[in-house]
């Protein structure tokens, strides 16, 4: 995977001389009288295919604002069409930066809106913020979008951070099982790495019971001989920090090796009621009722939300412009709310939105989205621009999710 990594970094320095004359031609390419155009990559064949739906819901939420009247009267944004251009990266950060360099010099995008995973992102950040091209809403809570956004102040990241979300499993585990052994399963790249780091920072002194530690790089057949070697510790709690391709069989594999862990900690990324049921059909069976997670959005598969206003709206939007989809499926709604923020932040950028504009309103953002948990809040600043913070434990039991904790934020006890 690093090697990976460095060929796209390598095609960003070959590539990137020509940035600059690809953008100040026109230094608000995509904007017209009548349409925004924007784009972001994603995994729609490979390994990650799974997460397709996002961008799917996505445009399935900016045809509803396309034909509803906003609060201006007129359609759009300001009487302003999305058009939303989605391509396939196969979840390969060096297609990442090509399939990028397509939006931005033949499409002419206004914004990279959107575009899913870590090192693809951080592929694409230097060549993006040399351009000046803003780089939004990431698919990804990579640490580095609020901690290096000094360095590239044209990069935005939307979901709460790894790092966070590593402490949270981290603390629960210090307080409620001190003397338990610990096994985790991680992916070998920065992704792993925040979730972990942060899982340390959370046991603090607790952390000596990290019994097995076993990575998997993208890419990977599967990780039977990980889950193996972390069986054979004797651990009784499992951290999964792995995306859906490699979590979803680690719970059938666990159980052809008749382990059962009393508790499993497994990523948000992976721990939808979709991907979750597929486990359990897959083999995972009683496993998956073990598993905590943490939510930050509203959950479509709970009915604690069936008469919400937001969650009416969502399965709408789903029904009429994404009819074959699951509504049910938390990627279709993470997708539906994120491409609410955007418009949120497009009506921000005023009538007239210019890139810089638009990082303006990103960089001062303090607005509720009713896709969020109630408390929850899309805040940045010029020092952190990962807009969404906070998160709360649930478990997942019998096909459904039941909260655990209320909503913890940075800066507060976790």
């Amino acid at each position: 995977m690093r090697k990976v990594v460095l060929l796209a970094a390598a095609l960003v320095v070959v590539l990137g001389t020509m940035a600059s004359s690809a953008t100040s031609a026109s230094s608000e390419n995509g904007i017209t009288a009548r349409t925004i155009t924007i784009g972001g990559t994603f995994p729609l064949t490979g390994r990650a295919s799974v997460y397709a739906p996002i961008p799917a819901a996505m445009k399935a939420y900016f045809s509803y604002i396309n034909s509803r009247k906003g609060p201006d009267g007129r359609r759009g944004v300001f009487g302003r069409q999305i058009v939303f251009k989605i391509y396939d990266d196969g979840y390969n950060p060096a297609n990442t930066v090509q399939q990028t360099r397509k939006l931005v010099e033949e499409d002419k995008v206004f914004a990279v809106v959107g575009s899913l995973g870590t090192e693809h992102n951080e592929a694409i950040r230097p060549y993006l913020n040399q351009g000046k091209v803003p780089q939004l809403l990431n698919a990804t809570g990579a640490s580095t979008w609020a901690r290096d956004a000094k360095q590239y102040p044209w990069t935005g990241g939307w979901q709460p951070d790894y790092e966070w979300e590593g402490r949270i499993y981290g603390t629960a585990i210090a307080r409620n099982s001190p003397n338990a052994k610990i096994a985790v399963l991680y992916q070998n790249d920065s992704f792993g790495a925040d979730n972990l780091r942060g899982f340390r920072a959370g046991l603090g002194a607790k952390a000596s019971n990290i019994v097995g530690l076993e990575s998997y790089e993208l890419g990977a057949v599967d990780v039977r001989q990980q889950m193996a070697k972390l069986r054979a510790t004797g651990a009784t709690i499992l951290v999964i920090f792995a995306i859906p391709t490699y979590a979803i069989p680690a719970y059938p594999i666990a159980n052809a090796l008749r382990w059962s862990p009393a508790v499993i900690y497994t990523s948000s990324v992976a721990a939808t009621d979709t991907f979750l049921t597929l486990s359990r059909s897959s083999g995972g069976g009683d496993l998956v009722d073990k598993t905590f997670t943490v939510q930050y959005l509203k959950d479509p598969a709970s009915p604690t939300w069936d008469n919400d206003a937001a969650m009416k709206l969502y399965k709408q939007v789903m029904a009429k412009y994404r009819p074959g989809g699951r509504v049910t499926d938390g990627l279709n709604y993470y997708g539906v709310a994120v491409a609410h923020a955007f418009v949120q932040l497009m009506y921000k950028a005023g009538r007239n939105p210019t890139r810089a504009a638009l990082m303006r309103a990103f960089r001062n953002w303090d607005e509720t989205n009713p896709f969020l948990l109630p408390g929850n809040r899309q805040r940045t600043s010029g020092n952190d621009q990962q807009a969404v913070a906070c998160e709360r434990i649930v478990k997942f039991t019998n096909g459904t999710f039941t909260t655990v904790s209320k909503l913890k934020c940075p800066g507060a006890a976790a």
